[in-house]
């Protein structure tokens, strides 16, 4: 179907309407002969230039047709960022499919719920693994009629199944005539693209963006933040975060084509370590983290300062953390020598982590710590923090280098506009979106839309947030996450959780419990070293771990020697951190009473966090029932005791 899209009389969101093709052939005519996409095989580096990753893009769309896709068909990618994604994708749209990411961690089961809803015709997966999900799964997908596999051999030939090699060779010599046909019936108010929720409750939802949403929101984004067009220099982003994210792919493949800038492909096991290497290759401009990138970067430099003698003043300082202001103060009476050293780390730590020229570096799609924010300002790399949705194809509210300020997620892009929604005293409302940039609904759940988007249009995000008078937003939660406690408090969470991380840097993530309970405790999980290969976290500490030990009196290296209590030490530490947020709480009912440290830290695999590391707090409760249980354990006489004083 078609949607009326939110024009506006002026400003941004006047601008005409394109479809992906229009868009992308008016970059080919400007920015044809530069570098669209750059990626390495081996230790050789590879390149397309625009016009040809065009000419790909059409070839893979008739491949597609000639294998049987149907209009408003999904064509299913499974795999890690490449230029087969970007061409599949794209393809995929040109021919008048759905383009649909599925998330590499999914199981065969979550694969084919996918697959089924947005009724694919052709899979395309990355490798053998990733294929044989798609094999277990193969009876029960009445649509499916192909598989192409982009990299490596097959290790075994199936009818329907094809190399990427085979599928471009299928479409490569077919006439252009009914292509263009299709190309020619799109409309920009159509859907192209189908992004699913991760679903941390029930079914993932088919997020339906159309061409506008996609085309818009980059023209907007790119307008927002100063992004420069390739005729005066070309912008250059590295693709790592999982692309059937809305964030990933709106800033790799749409605002990079928008711009005419450069698409470097990180190695599939960036985020166990490659990353690093791939920012130094690429340099990228422009670089987008998700706020467990950010700490870990953060907790890699720590380990390094730990070890190295005149770095460790630093790395006290930063630790003591130095507050902005006190940064501030300090810079204006400092001395010349000061300003020196204080450029050449900076230039040094840029380097280290090939971010020289990056001037734009953000972060989003989960809560960052104010601990992170200091300590990348601190070295003169300041985090812009942006928020949004799938639901609005991506970013609302982008910070900027002129338009910053701690721990907001800035002022929503120019032609959108925020609401908030049932405002409380404090001014916290649902933070609500208006715009282009707002999606069509969700795939077949015509409910589900209605709960999301109201009577006149406006996107209820679910969020709870507050804006200052000069409309920057603050984000204090979510709606969902809200803790209700027996009392009828209404608790946020993150800001606490945020706290005791902060109080105490042994631990690495922290959740409140409290829901409908009488009081709050905590579950939390200490920083230890993770698997390279598996991701999955391990019994043994991280190095800056066994240095904070080391400080407590503690001999512990392995989270076993202190999970469930067994240090003393380590637990003193813990109760005087959770005893100085306690005291700067706003209310009794604010305290947390209890805390557990369990045996190991949370990971995707491990169920806890979703594809981009949010906390899945509803599967977290499942699987700690026993731990949660046993703090409410003896509740009745308790209570008589805490109102007796002890309501540490």
């Amino acid at each position: 179907g078609e949607v009326k899209l939110r024009m506006e009389e002026s400003g941004l969101a006047a601008e005409p309407a394109l479809t992906v093709n229009q868009m992308f052939v008016s970059t080919v005519e400007r920015y044809g002969e530069y570098t669209a996409l750059c990626w390495k095989e081996g230790d050789q580096q590879k390149s397309l230039k625009y016009k040809d990753y065009y000419q790909t893009c059409r070839i893979a769309a008739k491949s597609f047709l000639k294998l049987g896709l149907e209009r408003y068909h999904g064509v299913g990618i499974l795999g890690f960022n490449s230029v087969e994604w970007f061409v599949a994708d794209i393809g995929a749209i040109l021919a008048g499919g759905f383009a649909v990411g599925i998330y590499t961690t999914n199981s065969p089961e979550a694969c084919q719920y996918v697959a089924e809803n947005s009724k694919a015709n052709i899979i395309v997966v990355e490798n053998h693994k990733q294929l044989q999900k798609i094999l277990q799964i193969e009876d029960q997908l009445p649509h499916l009629k192909a598989i192409v596999q982009y990299k490596d051999e097959l290790k075994e030939k199936r009818p329907n199944l094809y190399t990427w090699a085979e599928f471009l060779e299928l479409g490569r010599d077919e006439p252009d005539a009914p292509l263009d046909a299709i190309i020619a019936s799109q409309k920009p108010n159509q859907c192209c693209s189908l992004i699913y929720t991760s679903g941390t409750t029930g079914q993932p939802k088919g997020v339906m963006l159309s061409h506008d949403n996609l085309t818009w929101t980059a023209y907007s984004t790119a307008k927002h933040v100063s992004l420069t067009a390739a005729s005066q220099a070309q912008e250059v982003v590295v693709s790592y975060l999982p692309l059937s994210h809305i964030a990933a792919q709106m800033v790799d493949i749409w605002i990079a084509m928008k711009i005419g800038g450069v698409t470097y492909f990180a190695q599939p096991d960036a985020l166990k370590g490659s990353l690093v290497d791939t920012l130094k290759e690429a340099r990228p401009t422009a670089f987008m983290g998700v706020p467990r990138v950010w700490e870990k970067m953060q907790e890699k430099m720590k380990a390094v300062g730990a070890k190295s003698s005149t770095v460790r003043r630093k790395v006290a300082a930063w630790a003591k953390d130095v507050g902005l202001r006190t940064n501030l103060s300090k810079l204006n009476h400092a001395p010349v020598s000061y300003h020196v050293a204080k450029k050449l780390v900076f230039k040094k730590v840029r380097k280290a982590l090939g971010l020289d020229r990056c001037t734009k570096c953000y972060t989003g799609a989960a809560p960052i710590t104010k601990d992170t924010l200091e300590f990348f300002l601190s070295l003169n790399i300041p985090l812009c923090e942006l928020y949004g949705m799938s639901e609005s194809s991506g970013p609302h509210t982008i910070s900027r280098h002129d338009a910053f300020k701690l721990t907001s997620c800035g002022i929503e892009l120019p032609g959108c506009k925020t609401k908030l929604h049932n405002k409380d005293e404090e001014g916290n409302g649902e933070i609500c979106f208006w715009g282009r940039h707002v999606f069509m609904g969700y795939l077949n759940m015509p409910d589900k839309t209605e709960e999301a988007l109201d009577a006149e249009g406006w996107l209820h995000s679910g969020d709870l947030g507050k804006q200052d008078e000069n409309g920057f937003l603050f984000i204090t939660g979510r709606i969902k996450e809200l803790i209700i406690t027996a009392g009828g408090e209404n608790i946020p969470p993150v800001p606490i959780e945020d706290a005791v991380k902060e109080a105490v840097p042994l631990i690495s993530n922290a959740m409140l419990v409290g829901d409908k309970r009488k009081f709050l405790s905590m579950l939390l999980t200490i920083k230890c070293q993770v698997n390279p290969d598996t991701g999955d976290p391990q019994d043994e500490l991280t190095p800056e771990a066994v240095e904070l030990c080391r400080q407590l009196g503690s001999k512990a290296t392995r989270v076993s020697e202190i999970s469930g209590g067994r240090d003393p030490a380590v637990n003193a530490a813990i109760q005087e951190g959770i005893k100085r947020v306690n005291e700067k709480s706003t209310s009794n009912a604010q305290r947390i009473q209890k805390w557990v440290v369990l045996d190991r830290d949370f990971s995707v695999g491990g169920g806890e966090l979703g594809p981009t590391m949010k906390l899945k707090r509803p599967v977290v409760m499942k699987m700690y029932k026993e731990q949660i249980d046993n703090c409410y354990k003896d509740v009745a006489e308790e209570m008589t005791v805490v109102q007796g004083g002890r309501g540490e």
